[in-house]
């Protein structure tokens, strides 16, 4: 049987830790579990942390078809953090089979892209803030920008922005929308469906 995922790239790196070729080693041992899995990894990034008693790990897979699979976990050891992540990251690669099984078949992705609602940019950031418990944009009071970040924006379809927020943590994604060529972000609301803001030029 021919293994589609064997030997990808993986990256481990430290934060406020040492990390010993003996981690990096156990890193490698569990990651290659995933390799019998779907969807095809490109690349693995694995990053540990150590905050007093908190040993964190976090695993980031970048797939095919613009996927990536994110998966965080915290104890008072290392390798039993590793041990988690790697568990729970392969629970996220099973979601994704699953997932994409269902989703290929074109109702369904009518489906999927009907739990978007959809906002001009004034509406949708009146609607992020008031999810997120804060003040809406025109009564905010004007504030400095204290962090910058660049992310890589892919090309995606709406209903592949919306698994992909699925197998994530984060609030939103920002993506180069397949079917317009603009960019959009894709946000999680409280009622657990999501918002897409697509710009509008007047």
């Amino acid at each position: 049987m021919q293994i589609k995922n064997a030997n990808p790239p993986i990256r481990v790196t430290g934060r406020h830790v040492s990390v010993t070729e003996a981690m990096k080693e156990y890193c490698r041992r569990k990651v290659a579990t995933l390799h019998l899995d779907y969807p095809k990894i490109i690349e693995v990034q694995v990053i540990l942390d150590v905050q007093k008693y908190r040993h964190q790990a976090e695993v980031i897979l970048h797939c095919s078809n613009h996927i990536t699979i994110e998966a965080r976990a915290e104890c008072n050891d290392m390798y039993a953090s590793i041990d988690q992540v790697v568990d729970r990251v392969a629970r996220q690669m099973r979601k994704c089979k699953t997932r994409l099984m269902k989703n290929h078949r074109p109702k369904k992705l009518r489906q999927l892209e009907n739990r978007i609602v959809r906002w001009d940019w004034i509406d949708a950031a009146a609607e992020f803030a008031a999810d997120n418990g804060e003040t809406p944009v025109e009564e905010e009071a004007v504030r400095e920008i204290v962090h910058r970040e660049k992310r890589p924006v892919k090309p995606m379809s709406p209903d592949e922005a919306v698994l992909q927020m699925e197998l994530s943590p984060k609030q939103f994604l920002v993506f180069l929308n397949s079917q317009t060529d603009k960019v959009n972000v894709l946000y999680r609301r409280k009622k657990g469906d999501f918002g897409l803001i697509e710009p509008a030029f007047s």
